[in-house]
């Protein structure tokens, strides 16, 4: 717990909405954070689409998101609430640590990542970080992070991409030109399901959540057509 405001010292109070779909441990959290005299929780939700609308409704400082839950997941919650509220830091609260987890929720917008194993105080320095507009990270989820910005500035002068094969970059390259799938596999003489579990492979290494992302990740890197070409 914080310590208590001293006489005739205004805290500034961050309002933040907890969103868990498992009510024992979503109650938890918002009693700790309830806890803080600098913290208020205005708000709860079981799923996703409660969430958006919990934050259209209250405009909460942060939001506690979990990922897995019925109904709309936290990551498509996560990019509606970062588009409609900038202002508006979410912050993911979840067991998943597998990095498609992790790297879905910052491309969706998260400012945050904490895994459920957190302890409640961690929990609460991280909303007001949060709140602060601080990246926040537990510490698991950090060493991953900034390896992995680490590995690409290291990587940024060499080809692109050295976490696929020659061939998937082939590929790559073949689908930033807009080619679809079919039209690939006939200029490399592949089936085309081959080609569809190339994409899917190259999707998977580049933490692409679609075609479309992928796309623009291959053209940011050099790759499909030339500009002005």
């Amino acid at each position: 717990m914080t310590a208590a405001p001293q006489p005739g010292v205004e805290v500034e109070v961050v309002r933040v909405v907890v969103v868990d779909d498992h009510p024992v441990y979503r109650d938890g959290v918002a009693d700790a954070l309830g806890d803080e005299a600098d913290l208020e929780v205005v708000g709860t939700a079981a799923d996703g689409e409660a969430a958006v609308g919990a934050v259209d409704a209250l405009r909460p400082d942060v939001v506690l998101m979990d990922l897995r839950m019925p109904g709309t997941g936290g990551v498509p919650a996560t990019a509606r609430i970062a588009a409609a509220h900038p202002g508006t830091a979410v912050v993911v609260l979840t067991m998943s640590d597998d990095d498609d987890s992790v790297f879905a929720a910052l491309r969706a917008g998260a400012r945050g990542y904490l895994l459920k194993e957190s302890e409640a105080a961690d929990i609460a320095r991280a909303v007001r970080a949060a709140a602060r507009s601080e990246a926040v990270f537990g510490p698991r989820i950090a060493d991953r992070v900034l390896a992995f910005f680490a590995s690409s500035r290291a990587r940024s002068t060499a080809v692109p991409f050295p976490e696929l094969t020659d061939r998937e970059r082939e590929v790559l390259d073949l689908v930033a030109h807009g080619l679809p799938n079919a039209a690939i596999a006939a200029r490399l003489f592949l089936s085309e399901k081959t080609v569809r579990n190339r994409v899917s492979d190259v999707l998977a290494k580049l933490h692409a959540a679609s075609r479309a992302e992928a796309v623009a990740l291959a053209r940011d890197a050099g790759l499909g057509p030339t500009p002005g070409g």
